[in-house]
């Protein structure tokens, strides 16, 4: 007669960097639930452009904006210079489906994404390079697209 764990040695097991990618997905998306994300060491003399999302009440941007950041993050870390730079230059946001006032959350969110990912390859010691940071964005995607599809939807405009 089989015993109830025997199913636990026909699992496949997984690799503890897949691990360690959907656990920083998994706390990054937690983070994204607030508006604005945390940040560490605030100082209010660099936030330059950004000093109004933290001072002001500012609504959620738009989960297009998120997918937007995500996209920009990738290229900033995928060295993809040309396309980043000609992506907010040519406001090529706007025909994506946002409007001029989601520049700045989408810059923010595209730095604060950016220095997540670095940070995670710093506290690895460089075990998590550029292309797993880039998997753990996906990742992340992913978690967003998910909880966006579980949320309820709002009620009817009148």
């Amino acid at each position: 007669m089989p015993s109830r764990w025997d199913h636990l040695f026909d699992l496949k097991p997984i690799p503890l960097v897949d691990h360690l990618l959907d656990e920083v997905a998994r706390l990054l998306a937690k983070d994204l639930q607030a508006w604005p994300p945390p940040v560490q060491d605030l100082d209010a003399a660099t936030l330059g452009e950004f000093a109004p999302l933290f001072t002001d009440v500012t609504r959620r941007p738009d989960p297009a904006v998120y997918t937007e950041a995500l996209r920009l993050a990738r290229w900033d870390l995928a060295r993809e210079f040309d396309a980043f730079d000609d992506y907010v230059r040519n406001k090529r946001y706007l025909e994506r489906g946002l409007s001029p006032d989601d520049r700045v959350p989408l810059l923010f969110l595209t730095r604060w994404l950016t220095e997540q990912m670095l940070g995670l390859g710093e506290a690895t010691q460089g075990r998590i390079k550029r292309p797993l940071m880039r998997t753990c964005l996906d990742r992340l995607e992913a978690r967003l697209e998910e909880a966006r599809m579980d949320a309820p939807l709002p009620p009817p405009r009148a």
